[in-house]
């Protein structure tokens, strides 16, 4: 009896030493990762079959009793996953856990206008292209936002996603971080502010985020606009112009387009156009709202990124000829 139960010690330590061994060897070979795609409803089991069906070099059944033995098997998400190299049964049911999905990012740049944003969910493979097959109006419609332009709506920034999931969810997450940072910025704003309303802030600093080359200019740029739109003065802006172009712009802004009347021509139509012509970032967005207290009423291009300011358009004109057409 006693040699049985020493029998019987010896073989569950065996056991137990084999199973240690078998939780910490690679299941995942090569040099490349697997990808792994788990859905909804999914029981343990047939995790387990999906784990060697993706290319992990174990069994299924052995899977799934360490699956059930960890007392984590229900704890498993559905989801997207890597597993690279060298992942073992137990990292493997920790990633799994954890909901460690395989992520990608992409970025929303500022001065982007929407369809240049369109584009650039595009050519996100690993995102599924819901938002690809609807119109703006009805994609702001699902949105949440039923009859908002898209254009400027969606905070420029980085984003990641899991493989596999929607455009419309990370549109959704831009959508809500540009709320929070407009209302942030309006919540800031000056007294003397001549803009009416959180929308008029956002369209402001799109036309601020396009006309600043150097970060250092953007509040006295916005301190220009200000100033004409107090005193009811255009706001003679190019890319204004140039947006309601669309894709007729060419690169080349002639005088015949500053002429030529569109909503957002600020040189044939008084105030700010109906919507922000790109996404501007918290900078701009607070410099709309805060800017610089100046006399200037021009700006123009020195060529180095800069700008020069001018409060009376002799002064502004001198500056054009000087920066633009290279006459002292």
């Amino acid at each position: 009896m006693r040699r049985f139960l020493v029998l019987i010690v010896l073989m569950a330590i065996a056991a137990g030493g084999a199973a240690f061994w078998w939780l910490h060897q690679p299941i995942v070979a090569g040099s490349e990762a697997l990808e792994l795609a788990i859905e909804p409803g999914t029981t343990p089991r047939g995790v387990a079959r999906d784990v060697v069906a993706a290319g992990a070099q174990t069994d299924a059944q052995l899977l799934y009793l360490w699956f059930r033995f960890s007392g984590q098997d229900r704890g498993i998400k559905a989801g997207n996953y890597e597993l690279p190299p060298g992942t073992t049964p137990r990292a493997l049911l920790q990633k799994l856990v954890r909901g460690e999905e395989s992520l990608r990012a992409i970025t929303l740049v500022e001065g982007w206008n929407w369809r240049q944003v369109r584009q650039a969910l595009a050519r996100e493979d690993q995102l599924k292209q819901d938002a690809a097959a609807l119109t703006d109006e009805a994609l702001m419609a699902q949105l949440g936002r039923p009859g908002v332009h898209p254009e400027g709506r969606f905070f420029p920034d980085t984003y990641t996603y899991a493989k596999g999931s929607s455009d419309i969810a990370l549109l959704r997450r831009a959508l809500h971080a540009m709320d929070r940072r407009l209302e942030a910025a309006w919540a800031q704003r000056a007294a003397d502010t001549p803009l009416k309303s959180a929308d008029e802030a956002l369209i402001l600093a799109s036309i601020v985020e396009k006309e600043t080359g150097r970060a250092s200019d953007r509040g006295q740029i916005a301190g220009v606009f200000a100033n004409r739109l107090r005193i009811g003065m255009l706001l003679q802006t190019d890319p204004t112009v140039i947006y309601g172009m669309g894709e007729k712009f060419d690169g080349n802004l002639r005088r015949r387009d500053l002429q030529t009347d569109t909503p957002w021509n600020t040189y044939t139509r008084a105030g700010l156009p109906p919507t922000p012509i790109a996404m501007p970032g918290k900078a701009s967005l607070l410099a709309a709202v805060q800017p610089e207290a100046t006399r200037a009423l021009y700006f123009v291009a020195r060529g180095d990124g800069t700008s020069q300011f001018s409060a009376s358009l002799d002064e502004h004109n001198r500056a054009v000829n000087r920066y633009q057409r290279g006459q002292q």
